[in-house]
């Protein structure tokens, strides 16, 4: 497939949420990913399921939600409310990720699961065939704008063979410090699906800037 890009709502003007989702929703973006974190698992917080629930209402895309939180399966009733096209949980996060896994499934949506940068991909291996895609965090999760950590696409090629490997039907997704240029890399690398924070929200033509990283 080609790669999708789905836009990071934690890059957005908070004061102004509704324009900038209506932004996506004219955009060429295939996503909106939202991130949901807890002050525990990573070190911020920031939006709860109060303001995820006007978000649904608003945007037309699918909506990718990704848990950076303490115990993500006690909340896969609200993110199914939603209307959440996938569910994504922390490998570090789920002690029984198996079970977490099939009742994210047994609710109606997709899986995944995320790595934190050093987190090594062979860990997924006895799990990989069961989830739909896998989330490769490029900076450490829990604030936007950092810089991209570069052994992240020696990853994507890692995790390329073990999905091939193991015959995964689990698509690849990578979140953090993508950009025109690391974009490019991690497509050719083997990313299908670029999260983008700041690249799009800070850019003078977001919409263009979207359609720029649609090109690479």
């Amino acid at each position: 497939m080609n790669h999708l890009i789905a836009p990071s709502l934690l890059s957005a003007d908070f004061s102004h949420l509704a324009q900038d989702i209506e932004m996506i929703n004219r955009s060429e973006a295939d996503w909106l990913h939202l991130d949901i974190m807890d002050g525990v698992f990573v070190p911020n917080i920031s939006f709860g399921f109060p303001v995820l629930q006007h978000v649904a209402q608003l945007c037309t895309k699918p909506l990718d939600v990704h848990l950076m939180i303490v115990q993500p399966e006690k909340f896969i009733p609200e993110v199914k409310a939603l209307g959440a096209m996938m569910m994504n949980v922390h490998y570090e996060t789920c002690t029984h990720l198996h079970k977490v896994v099939g009742g994210i499934h047994d609710a109606g949506m997709k899986a995944g699961v995320t790595l934190n940068p050093a987190t090594p991909v062979c860990l997924l291996a006895d799990i990989v065939r069961d989830v739909d895609m896998v989330l490769l965090m490029a900076v450490n999760p829990g604030f936007g704008g950092q810089k991209f950590i570069e052994h992240t696409i020696d990853k994507v090629h890692e995790l390329r063979e073990l999905i091939a490997k193991t015959g995964s039907k689990a698509v690849i997704e990578v979140d953090g410090g993508v950009n025109l240029d690391t974009g490019r890399r991690l497509v050719e690398a083997g990313a299908d699906v670029l999260v983008a924070g700041n690249a799009v929200f800070k850019a003078a033509d977001r919409e263009a800037m979207i359609r720029k990283l649609k090109e690479l």
